[in-house]
């Protein structure tokens, strides 16, 4: 006799998701060995993701009911295409759920709704070390766009180039 597979389903988040979704962040933090950055509060997330101008949207994977995972996405947009693309800010599934078909589940969410909203493209970033990662995004048909890599200002730097006078 086989084990039932486990049902899947994905729905957006609300409000009332937001200490589940900031839980999930610390989650994915600690997975990331960044626990110390993950800053963000229920007061700032509240703000950010449901105020009157959402800065972006989240996805919540449950498995048999239970909340697995989480996918927080943006839209950016391409110069070249002339079309808004959607940007996957973190993708994580809880340990205990991976290998259920959660996280290929919420990229076909995400998907979908790229193709909905006619994005040009669906991108995001993944940490060089994070071999099954990788490995997943290939099995789903992404390509690596290793020529490119990644700048960020942040903090003081981030402060010292806005206060420079651009006269």
């Amino acid at each position: 006799m086989s084990t039932p597979s486990p049902l899947l389903s994905i729905r957006p988040a609300t409000i009332d998701d937001v200490p589940l979704i900031r839980a999930l962040i610390g989650e994915l933090a600690e997975y990331e060995r960044l626990a110390d950055a993950a800053v963000a509060t229920d007061a700032d997330l509240r703000a950010q993701l449901f105020g009157p101008a959402p800065a972006a949207e989240v996805l919540i994977g449950e498995v048999d009911g239970e909340p697995a995972g989480f996918a927080l996405f943006f839209h950016n947009f391409s110069t070249f295409l002339g079309k808004r693309g959607l940007y996957l800010e973190d993708l994580f599934v809880r340990p205990a759920a991976r290998g259920a078909g959660l996280g290929k589940h919420l990229m076909a969410a995400l998907a979908r709704i790229a193709v909905q909203r006619d994005c040009g493209r669906f991108e995001w970033s993944v940490l060089d070390w994070n071999a099954p990662a990788i490995g997943f995004y290939r099995r789903i048909g992404a390509v690596g766009m290793d020529e490119w890599t990644v700048q960020r200002l942040e903090g003081e730097a981030l402060h010292a180039l806005a206060s420079h006078d651009a006269l």
